[in-house]
């Protein structure tokens, strides 16, 4: 009998250590934790976007770093498969905008108690509170690990699942890096992704007179230096330090080097109008509002604590009556609308990130079993591996899908 050690127990390392137990495999699971799964309790903001409802093809195209390392494991193990199997473990599923599949408790800790259940009925140890310290290696292989305890576990295969840096309070401190390093890897380095944007100044200003405010069915696209970088369509958060949401957690997997302030949000609050569809629903406003007051006019076209801020980018005095508003003065205002622009001077701290960007470099993993292709017996999965995504549910999906094939391989290979 095989005997594997498995980093980590999150959802690559659970989905790892099930799998392997499955297949015959002595498996020891290493929680530094108290609990398992912590970083997936929050995910979801507490309800578990487990994947997405989508074909191979798409989840590919949600995939932002080496998309192309992913196709075997995606191909093992894809979104439909995933479905079916916390199905099969007692969890129903549900699927809603975006194709996000949740469970229908809306409780990310069915899914962690369901993976969990899989594991140690597979026949999986998990030792909760004791972390690993350094790896085994002889003849450039590994051999197994060291303990917090200073205690040596030798194994036939090691997998490390640790997670990146994000939220360090759940236990993703980097030490996977740490392992990796050990083992003679490259490490790209790790930045935050999928992660809140900070504005400054007047956009600041703009952004806290909004906070709070949350906009559905919005047209976003990121600039830099006014070139489109990328663009999304579904609902973003105005907050006291700039904006959130969904398609702005995307559009940070695409900022580099933020420091040097060259990336603006550009939103069309109103993509389902063109310019000129806007301007005639302007006008039959203005034409129905006529004796009111420019800032007592837009009531039905945008939200409440938005129009001052509207008004205020228009240059347009507010007490101006809407029968003397003139044309150019209209589509300065249709302009505001289809482009309301939001200058990022800083990304949240890492910390915040839901995901990171960077970690082992891909081209050091074999792709079709996740073994490092540079020291025998040592396996990644999961957010360690320099592969993200978009928002979703598809970053877990990397995390089931890395998972499974390093749990498979681990054993086929010891």
């Amino acid at each position: 009998m095989s005997r594997i050690v498995i980093i980590g127990g999150g959802a690559a390392g659970l989905m790892a250590a099930g799998i392997a137990a499955e297949y015959g495999a002595d498996v020891t699971v290493f929680e530094k934790n108290k609990r398992i799964g912590r970083k997936l309790c929050i995910t979801g903001k507490g309800r578990c976007n487990i994947t997405n409802n989508c074909t191979q093809n798409v989840f590919i195209e949600n995939v932002n770093s080496n998309p192309r390392f992913m196709y075997s494991a995606i191909s093992n193990f894809d979104c439909e498969d995933t479905m079916t199997f916390f199905e099969e473990q007692g969890v129903p599923l549900k699927t809603e905008r975006g194709n996000r599949v949740f469970p229908v408790s809306d409780k990310a800790t069915d899914v962690v108690s369901a993976l969990e259940r899989y594991a140690l009925r597979s026949g999986a140890v998990i030792v909760h509170s004791n972390s690993v310290k350094k790896l085994i290696i002889e003849n450039n292989a590994v051999c197994g690990v060291v303990d917090s305890t200073g205690r040596e576990h030798r194994s036939d295969a090691v997998i490390v699942a640790t997670g990146g840096s994000s939220y360090p309070l759940t236990g993703s401190t980097g030490d996977g890096f740490k392992f990796a390093r050990q083992a003679g890897h490259t490490i790209i380095t790790p930045e935050a992704s999928l992660i809140p944007l900070c504005c400054e100044n007047e956009d600041l200003r703009d952004c806290k007179d909004m906070q709070g405010l949350s906009l559905r069915n919005v047209g976003v696209k990121l600039l830099k230096n006014n070139k489109e970088v990328y663009s999304d369509f579904g609902e973003l958060l105005f907050t006291h330090f700039g904006l959130s949401g969904p398609t702005i957690l995307s559009s940070s997997a695409h900022i580099r080097n933020v420091k040097n302030k060259e990336h603006t949000i550009s939103i069309d609050l109103k993509p389902a109008l063109d310019y000129d569809k806007l301007d005639a629903r302007i006008l039959r406003d203005f034409d129905k509002y006529k004796n009111r007051e420019f800032s007592n006019s837009l009531s039905d076209l945008l939200p409440s604590s938005m129009i001052p801020v509207v008004i205020r980018r228009t240059g347009i005095e507010p007490s101006t009556r809407c029968n003397s508003i003139t044309k150019e003065q209209r589509h300065t205002l249709i302009n505001v609308i289809k482009d309301f622009r939001l200058r990022i001077s800083d990304v949240r701290p890492i910390d915040e990130a839901i995901i990171t960007r960077g970690g082992v470099k891909t081209s050091e993993i074999d792709p079709a079993t996740m073994q490092s292709k540079l020291c025998g017996g040592l396996y990644f999965c999961g957010e360690v591996i320099d592969v993200d995504a978009y928002t979703g549910g598809f970053n877990l999906q990397i995390a089931f899908s890395t998972g499974r094939l390093a749990g498979m391989w681990a054993v086929y290979n010891s």
